[in-house]
């Protein structure tokens, strides 16, 4: 039953944060921005997703251990 919470959680995690890339990539060619740097904004953007959802989990963690 807890992996089942943890896989759940972790699709969630990486879709929300997909999604995020995405709209800071439209965002980033809207205005104006080249390709490769719309990707570069989308991959920051992805990447500061997973690394706050890394420190939040490990935060929790810590609180309830």
């Amino acid at each position: 039953m807890a992996i089942a919470v943890v896989l759940l959680t972790l699709g969630l995690v990486i879709i929300v944060a997909l999604l995020v890339a995405a709209g800071a990539g439209k965002l980033a060619r809207m205005d104006g921005a080249t390709y490769p740097a719309a990707l570069t904004r989308a991959a920051t953007a992805f990447a500061a997703v997973i690394t706050l959802a890394a420190a939040i989990t490990a935060a929790l963690t810590t609180l309830f251990a």
